[in-house]
């Protein structure tokens, strides 16, 4: 009982250290993953002693936080946003991908003398952009949405073929021409598998009368992990149809979305901490000292020539201008994700233990180099943008017994419904303006009401005018009081 007491205790240390560890690297301007690698190796056994060294367990935990991360990263990506960067960001997903691997993988095998294979591998390892960094640090700087739609979908979806990638290079069977073949099914199996528990999924929490608000995130959570399980049993990529899974179930009119949003992300930052400190914690910082220079010579191959040339065939046919092609070369972020290929790497066999210290010196100077001067290179290359108003909140609870709806709406600094008196928000009939909280006050309002920044809308609707009262809200709230019904969608 005492070892688990303990064991319990350290758990509950960590995850309050790794919180508090979000407001210093705010404070400080540092990306928060240096922060758990570095209590992860202040765990460990240079200096409190922990010894932990399970490739295989570390993987698979590994693997299972990717899973969480890719959740939470799916279902906060509004489609609106990335829908005018789809092209970009699948090219960006599978050609950069491609191009990345034997660029870096052709620069490894002269500048450090590895055979083709393993130098493949070390560019296989090395491709994928880390969806955990790209989601809390792009985040935070002002681009267009274009820009940012196109990091947020190759960072969701360029673990599915670098994974696969990975897998075959580190095996040693042979690489047939149905390889190729192989690759394709696994990607548009996963795709399709996503696709069919997403859309499933939310049909399914749409008529769920389910006794407790609460069960919702969790039922969510669980068709997300469904899809990467169905996607694995089927050979197909797990990965991908986890972060499809959770895009669509993120787009669709959940009941309590803003709970299942809420929890997705503390879902997502509890796996971060707990990734990026196991991370930490099974590398030997004796050995990284003798990774150094394969690492900046690695990295120097990466920034330099594969990403720069990646992004140029992957962005040129989208007719992306050369300052956003820049930016997203430079954004490219590396995390967790090539430490768990690597591990990937070992555990089929291939010697990969030298890659593992080299690819973990290479991340921290990665993040460090491109996560702290981001917002720079952004403001230097003219894409950076004002911040935006946040979207509005439109979260929708069933009242079952009722055969009705009630939406809570959150007007946002910015929103266009600042200003808008209710009378000209024209719901729908069979919607109404119930009661609107202001400045911790409740009053239930009338025509003459004008609404303010920071509101709280609660709109009872019976459930067939719920869509386009909702749509309406979304159309106002984007273009003002004089939005036209059917021609601003809000979507």
């Amino acid at each position: 009982m005492a070892s688990l007491e303990v064991f319990l205790g350290i758990v509950a240390a960590v995850v309050l250290l790794g919180v508090l560890a979000v407001r210093v690297s705010v404070h400080l301007g540092l990306p928060s993953l240096l922060l758990y690698l570095g209590i992860g190796i202040l765990i460990g056994e240079s200096v409190l002693g922990v010894q932990f060294s399970d490739a295989q367990l570390t993987e698979n935990i590994g693997i299972a936080a990717l899973v969480l991360i890719l959740i939470e990263g799916g279902l906060t990506t509004r489609w609106d946003t990335v829908r005018p960067s789809v092209g970009v960001g699948a090219a960006l997903s599978t050609v950069a991908v491609g191009v990345s691997i034997v660029v870096t993988g052709t620069g490894l095998h002269y500048l450090l003398g590895l055979d083709w294979r393993e130098a493949f591998l070390w560019g296989a390892v090395l491709s994928s952009t880390d969806a955990a960094a790209v989601f809390s640090v792009l985040r935070g700087v002002g681009v267009s949405r274009r820009l940012a739609g196109a990091l947020e979908l190759e960072s969701g979806m360029n673990d599915a073929p670098v994974v696969l990638a990975v897998i075959l290079l580190a095996s040693t069977d042979p690489i047939t021409w149905m390889t190729p073949a192989l690759v394709i099914y696994q990607l548009v199996a996963g795709a399709v598998i996503g696709l069919v528990f997403g859309f499933a999924g939310g049909w399914a929490l749409r008529r769920a009368a389910l006794p407790s608000t609460g069960l919702y995130p969790l039922a969510a959570l669980a068709v997300c992990v469904l899809a990467f399980a169905a996607g694995q049993l089927a050979h197909a990529s797990g990965l991908l149809a986890t972060y499809i899974a959770a895009l669509v179930l993120g787009n669709a009119k959940l009941p309590h979305r803003g709970g299942v949003l809420s929890f997705a992300e503390g879902m997502g930052w509890l796996a971060q901490i707990g990734l990026f400190v196991l991370l930490g914690l099974y590398v030997s910082p004796s050995r990284l000292p003798e990774a150094v220079v394969p690492a900046l010579i690695a990295g120097a191959v990466l920034l330099l020539a594969a990403r720069p040339l990646s992004v140029l065939v992957a962005a040129t046919p989208f007719r992306v201008p050369w300052r956003e092609q820049a930016f997203l070369s430079w954004s490219g972020l590396r995390g967790a994700v090539p430490i768990v290929l690597a591990l990937i790497a070992l555990v089929e066999g291939t010697d990969g233990g030298r890659l593992v210290d080299v690819v973990f010196v290479l991340v921290v100077v990665l993040t460090l180099l491109q996560g702290t001067t981001l917002p720079w290179v952004a403001r230097k290359l003219g894409v950076a943008t004002s911040a935006e108003p946040r979207e509005i909140e439109v979260d929708a609870a069933p009242l079952d017994e009722l055969g009705a709806d009630l939406l809570q709406v959150r007007v946002p600094v910015g929103s266009r419904l600042r200003g808008v008196y209710l009378r000209e928000l024209r719901l729908p009939a069979g919607a109404t303006v119930s009661l609107v909280v202001r400045d911790d006050a409740a009053f239930t309002p009338n025509g003459d009401t004008r609404l303010r920044e920071r509101d709280q809308l609660l709109v009872v609707t019976t459930a067939q005018a719920r869509g386009p009262a909702e749509q309406r809200i979304r159309a106002v709230d984007r273009a003002g009081r004089l939005a036209r019904w059917r021609g601003e969608s809000g979507r």
